[in-house]
């Protein structure tokens, strides 16, 4: 992609490598670069910082700043503050747990911040891993332990645990990212960006199991083992939305060493922003173990400066950004040949700008991951063919009808699948369910269900209903949908009852097979739309969708998944 005026937003653009890659953009051409931080005073200050280095460059710097994972209401909160509060607690564990809405959508600050800045590429500098995974979610199990032995003791009660078990939800790391996901793809799709590109993480600097740096006594840590593992699937999640149709490109960098550096000085270090009270302990004030680890312990005073002022700790220090600052005697430590080692931002930048442009670094993640899984296969499309013929000729042999067993997870297939059975027993091709009357494919399949024991038995107990053309319903021991069936019938409208229906019912009102009216028009429009030779051009011919005259269901049904719901493969063979 051309980069010169073009609109850029860099997510955690103050950091380390936000900020190296904001540097190189310049050279590019960008019509305005958007710096994203998680603060106010970071996103002001870098911006101020670029426009001060690059004042004969005519490109607008815009800051931006809120937490992306919360709404936009809650964006500028501190984390620990909204999950002690009820409730913008519960307000996070419902805008994580429910199904995605359009109203948990709109109100999402992901969703705000790309609508309102419509870039035309988004660079993604921050560590989401290290932001879910830190919540820590192996302590606050301990912590819901404790309360539950307490209650189970009578020294707590039902509100100090309804508390630590909301707050139990919120570090719940999976649902998080799997959220962030699907608010990016809608938010990216509602901005019109046509490029995504994540600079990731390997969770563990690029070292293995074997990691000697921890989070605690554990080696390794599961807490850094669990930023891996979300940095694993927020990988496959991305492999995934590339390959979703209506996505931007999507691209991922990931850097397997530590990245090195920001600043290198001597005075107080400020890990985080905030500096390191000096405290001192006389040798005179020496106790037992068992009195150091008590919650009065004391005996430690603070150090005082010339001032009077509590001292600061104060020290020559390199500043390696999100990975903290680092004492001389550490960075050589961690940078030794065969530890963590290091790569520079500046080599991250240059690496997603050549991706961006269209270059090929040999280290894209989601380029990696498409070129060495195992596709389609030539082989496998011969068998199918072939196992295909074997199955129909199984049916013919023995009377059987092999339509849908529920198996495969969506209830939504097996409905499509069993009413396009109905229709093919009831007008027997796509011509004539086109030109059919609504009213009267309505009575003749629910006629059929009526008559067909073996064939409604079937359709009832793989648990999907059927709604016959009065709007009442007929159903076996199990409804697959809806899928919290007590909480459902708690609620019942007219609009989650349509839901239903369109989501695993057998539906047989004629408003439902006027639908399946106009779908056989528009596949039979298609393929009047074709041209006439026999070149390779066309696979989905006449010949295809019309085998011996008769409604091809399982065709039918992939035609309505992947051109009505857009859930065609990105990548088809």
């Amino acid at each position: 992609m051309d980069l010169k005026d073009r609109r850029v937003l860099i997510l955690g653009g103050w950091g380390l490598v936000g900020g190296a890659i904001a540097r190189a953009l310049i050279h590019e051409g960008p019509r305005a670069i958007v710096i994203h931080s998680l603060r106010r005073n970071e996103a002001e200050e870098a911006v101020v910082a670029l426009e001060r280095r690059f004042a004969s460059y005519d490109v607008a710097f815009e800051p931006a700043w809120g937490n992306v994972f919360v709404r936009d209401s809650l964006k500028d909160e501190d984390r620990a503050a909204l999950l002690v509060d009820r409730s913008t607690r519960r307000a996070i564990i419902d805008d994580t747990m429910k199904e995605l809405s359009e109203e948990i959508l709109s109100q999402a600050y992901l969703y705000q911040l790309l609508t309102e800045s419509r870039p035309h590429v988004a660079i993604d500098c921050i560590n989401t891993a290290t932001a879910f995974a830190y919540q820590d979610v192996f302590y606050s199990v301990r912590r819901v332990q404790k309360v539950v032995a307490g209650v189970d003791a009578g020294t707590a009660g039902a509100e100090e645990l309804s508390d630590i078990i909301e707050q139990h939800l919120t570090t719940l790391s999976l649902p998080q990212l799997i959220r962030h996901v699907q608010v990016l793809r809608a938010s990216l799709k509602a901005a019109g960006t046509s490029f995504y590109l994540k600079v990731g993480t390997t969770g563990s600097g690029g070292m293995g199991l074997n990691i000697p740096y921890t989070h605690s006594e554990e080696k390794p840590s599961r807490v850094l083992l669990s930023k891996s593992s979300i940095a694993g699937a927020h990988s496959m999640l991305l492999y995934l939305l590339a390959r979703t149709p209506d996505a931007p490109i999507v691209k991922e960098i990931k850097p397997s060493a530590a990245v090195a550096w920001k600043e290198i000085g001597a005075g107080p270090v400020t890990p985080g922003g905030r500096g390191i009270p000096l405290y001192d302990c006389q040798a005179d004030q020496a106790v037992e173990v068992s009195e150091a680890m008590a919650d009065d312990a004391s005996g430690w005073a603070p150090v005082r400066g010339s001032d009077g002022e509590q001292a600061l700790l104060e020290s020559v220090f390199i500043d390696t950004g999100e990975n903290g600052v680092f004492s001389c005697e550490e960075f050589e430590t961690v940078t030794a040949l065969g530890q963590m080692e290091f790569v520079t931002p500046e080599e991250i930048a240059a690496d997603v700008i050549a991706e961006i442009k269209g270059g090929t670094t040999g280290r894209e993640v989601v380029a990696a991951l498409d070129g060495s899984t195992l596709g389609p296969t030539y082989r496998a499309g011969v068998m199918r063919h072939r196992a295909l013929e074997q199955m129909r000729q199984l049916e013919v042999d023995t009377g059987f009808e092999s339509v849908a067993f529920e198996m495969l997870g969506p209830p939504r297939l097996s409905k499509l699948l069993y009413e396009a059975a109905l229709l093919k027993r009831a007008r027997g091709s796509l011509e004539a369910v086109a030109t059919s009357d609504p009213e009267e494919m309505s009575a003749s399949c629910a006629e059929i269900v009526k008559q067909d024991t073996k064939l409604r038995s079937h359709i009832l107990s793989i648990g999907l209903p059927i709604r016959l053309p009065n709007g009442r319903l007929i159903r076996g021991p199990k409804m697959k949908i809806p899928v919290y069936f007590e909480e459902a019938r708690e609620q019942l409208t007219p609009e989650g009852i349509e839901r239903w229906a369109d989501a695993g019912w057998v539906d047989l009102r004629p408003a439902n097979l006027e639908r399946w009216r106009e779908r056989a028009r528009s596949i039979l429009r298609e393929i009047e739309d074709q041209p006439a030779d026999t070149s390779s051009e066309v696979f989905e011919d006449r010949a295809y969708w019309t085998p011996g005259n008769d409604l091809p269901i399982g065709r039918v049904a992939a035609w309505i998944l992947g051109v009505e719901e857009q859930g065609r493969r990105g990548k088809a063979l």
